[in-house]
């Protein structure tokens, strides 16, 4: 790999000529990482994990994940293409993959490396409940919040004058691994809840323009409260995700357009 510029003058002038505004929900943020090295990082780590995972294939649960994320995939593909934004996926080389595992969770790194875990599928139940999730996962991915948290961490680490900077291979995979930690945990972001209720509103649109009930997706997260309540949640303001009661207003104030989308892929 080589070294690696940025392409900013610290924090203030890089929000000026690299601020990115996501396609489906109007959200601006800093992303002046590259998103092709990235990309190349995410596809090697996604990898390691699929070599340290038992990966269930030829299974109904297996080709249900592989065919709800070629569905939403095909639709963000569409949406982009329509807005003449294709370039905006030019780096992504899709993978779907369900993995044995207890844990109730599911991920995407950049360029679209998805893996959902079997622990939860007894809350998704069916396809529309795998379309809440893969949704709300890849449009982390296609919002660019790994190249958002990527460039808040090269300035912070890097500091005010950063244009023309050169990093080292060291320093960019150090950057990288401290957004997605690498091995049992690879993928499992710590987002912001910004970028949480930005997936939450981008995944409901997603499911809806892909043909599944976007209506689905309130049910889905009261399964996943419940199945989550051993679990002592911390208040809102010291968790990166939204409250359940932030998150079902969240998705409520969203539907009207989610269904939009919906019916105008055929759904009633």
């Amino acid at each position: 790999m080589k070294l690696y510029k940025i392409l900013g003058i610290g924090a203030l002038t890089a929000s000026m000529v690299a601020c990115s505004t996501n396609p489906v929900t109007g959200r601006r943020s800093l992303q002046i990482a590259n998103d092709a090295e990235i990309a190349s990082m995410a596809a090697t780590e996604y990898q390691k994990a699929l070599t340290q995972a038992k990966v269930i294939s030829g299974t109904t649960q297996a080709k249900a994940v592989s065919n709800v994320g070629l569905r939403i995939k095909n639709a963000a593909n569409n949406y982009y293409r329509n807005l003449g934004r294709e370039g905006d996926l030019a780096n992504y080389n899709w993978e779907f993959n369900l993995l044995e595992s207890p844990q109730l969770n599911a991920w995407c790194m950049p360029g679209g490396k998805v893996a959902v875990y079997t622990g939860i599928l007894p809350v998704t139940k069916d396809e529309t409940g795998l379309a809440v999730v893969m949704g709300h996962e890849i449009s982390h991915a296609l919002a660019g919040h790994g190249n958002e948290r990527i460039s808040q961490a090269m300035v912070a680490q890097l500091g005010g004058a950063v244009l023309g900077t050169a990093i080292s291979n060291a320093q960019w995979a150090q950057i990288f691994s401290q957004v997605y930690p690498i091995g049992a945990q690879v993928g499992l972001l710590a987002y912001g809840r910004k970028q949480e209720l930005e997936a939450d509103q981008m995944g409901l649109y997603l499911m809806g323009m892909a043909g599944y009930d976007p209506r689905q997706a309130i049910p889905f997260w009261n399964r996943m409260e419940a199945a989550s309540s051993g679990n002592q949640r911390p208040p809102e303001f010291l968790s990166t995700h939204p409250g359940p009661e932030n998150r079902i207003a969240g998705l409520n104030s969203y539907m009207d357009k989610a269904m939009e989308y919906y019916r105008a892929a055929g759904g009633k």
